[in-house]
């Protein structure tokens, strides 16, 4: 891999990782039509590393919070508000995803590795299903009103996020639509149920790159990939929930039409 594809690749995944568009659709897909090799161990931490700093950075304040409220809870043995409760739901919302994600990441990966149509078709059918919860979702609950019961819900609708071409942000956006949230409620809760996913993962791959060690002359790429992937991973989630506060969701439904008919197209000829 080149600095140049790492570069590309790294716009690809911080632009799409955050947005209900697929990010593994992409970084799949988009190297097999170009006729790219496959990233490897460098580059995959490249990826989930720039992501994490990217959604760690806007969202500090956040987190902050959510830690200073645990530590609250746990001394006074209550958590009796909403935002004492919230970091218990993200824990809970976290290990339907984490189990799942450990017993089926490799197969599920290698199986759609080899079906670029089943990709294609993903991204089409969720992208139906995203506009289906946009249209009839009652849109009146805020992020104040997330209890256990939703945060499960969402939780385990992140479990199907392991398949290329469904979104981790796209299909906790469609639960939490489905549910009742509107739409900043949405978006803002599901990055904050992606953070430990996201870190888990990047602390994962970071693991067995120090176990291994970094490939000469891939030092570059690992940069490139970190840089790339997080600017523009802070930039797409700032797009988001800019645009979610006034309009729709149907530019990414639109999208996701066009690039899975697009791929179906290319898989075809």
């Amino acid at each position: 891999m080149t600095i140049t594809h790492a570069a590309l690749l790294g716009i690809v995944q911080g632009l799409t990782e955050v947005l209900p568009i697929s990010s593994s659709a992409h970084l799949i897909l988009i190297p097999k039509i170009l006729g790219w090799p496959e990233s490897g161990l460098t580059f995959d931490v490249a990826l989930h590393l720039g992501t994490f700093i990217a959604l760690f950075i806007y969202f500090l304040k956040d987190i902050v919070d959510l830690v200073v409220n645990f530590t609250s809870g746990l001394r006074q043995r209550r958590f009796h508000t909403s935002a004492a409760r919230l970091p218990l739901y993200l824990i809970a919302g976290t290990i339907p995803a984490a189990i799942f994600g450990k017993t089926m990441e490799q197969p599920i990966e290698e199986l759609f590795r080899k079906s670029p149509l089943l990709i294609a078709l993903l991204l089409i059918g969720f992208g139906l299903l995203l506009a289906f919860a946009d249209t009839i979702g009652a849109k009146r609950w805020k992020l104040d009103r997330v209890n256990l019961k939703a945060t499960l819900l969402i939780g385990m609708a992140q479990c199907l996020a392991l398949c290329p071409g469904v979104s981790r942000s796209g299909i906790t956006i469609t639960a939490a639509l489905l549910i009742g949230f509107n739409r900043e409620s949405a978006a803002r809760f599901s990055f904050l149920l992606s953070l430990p996913i996201v870190a888990g993962a990047a602390l994962l791959k970071v693991g067995h790159l120090v176990k291994s060690g970094i490939p000469p002359g891939e030092g570059g790429i690992l940069l490139v990939g970190i840089t790339t992937s997080a600017l523009f991973g802070y930039i797409s989630i700032a797009l988001l929930l800019k645009l979610v506060q006034r309009h729709t969701l149907y530019p990414f439904v639109w999208y996701r039409l066009a690039a899975g008919a697009g791929f179906l197209g290319w898989y075809l000829l």
